[in-house]
């Protein structure tokens, strides 16, 4: 089984991409799911959070205080880097299982879908790295309808984030997206396949 990670920044495409894997048969895990799941379900982790940036952090139904703990790691540096050590640590953990669950499945590959990916160490997981890239209008406009945002929002939303060539140059392959989706259908099927046939040899 193939292990493909599939990141980029956010309006290029990576839905488009992780859907034709899984139409050929592979499992997806979507990262971002797979983390929001564990602030509601894992002790262990929301005890580490607790233990290193207080009990308030939680509120009396148990959820997450997004600002209270913004409002700690965003002006600390090295909070941050120990909220992102203790949550990366659980969502690698957890990405392992869904791997191994996967390969028990017989599933010919599954993709992990995050756009920091090899920023959380969760690319060591993965045989192969996909970015899917695509030029800043197009992601401004993908990221306006789906989020009903406005022109400005959204570009500020697509400039906060590391540029296309970034995760060009950090993955061992790119999907560029030119806006037809069924161009970027046909690259994507054309890739996997390759990838799967090459790792079956």
């Amino acid at each position: 089984m193939t292990v493909v990670g599939i990141t980029g920044p956010t309006g290029a495409g990576k839905t488009t991409a992780l859907n034709v894997l899984r139409d050929m048969g592979g499992a997806v895990a979507d990262c971002d799911a797979v983390y929001h799941n564990l602030l509601r379900a894992s002790v262990p982790l929301r005890n580490e959070l607790k233990t290193r940036f207080g009990g308030e952090i939680f509120d009396q139904n148990g959820d997450l205080r997004r600002k209270e703990l913004g409002a700690i790691v965003f002006e600390d540096p090295a909070a941050l880097a120990d909220l992102n050590a203790i949550t990366h640590r659980h969502v690698v953990a957890e990405l392992e299982r869904l791997i191994a669950r996967a390969e028990a499945e017989g599933r010919p590959a599954v993709a992990l879908d995050a756009i920091a990916l090899l920023e959380s160490g969760a690319g060591a997981l993965c045989d192969v790295t996909v970015a899917v890239t695509a030029p800043e209008e197009l992601r401004v406009r993908r990221i306006m309808a789906r989020e009903g945002i406005s022109e400005e929002y959204a570009r500020a939303r697509a400039r906060a984030q590391k540029p296309s060539a970034w995760f060009e140059a950090r993955c061992t392959h790119t999907l560029r997206n030119s806006g037809e989706r069924e161009a970027l259908e046909a690259r994507a099927r054309a890739l996997f396949q390759s990838i799967l046939c090459k790792e079956e040899e």
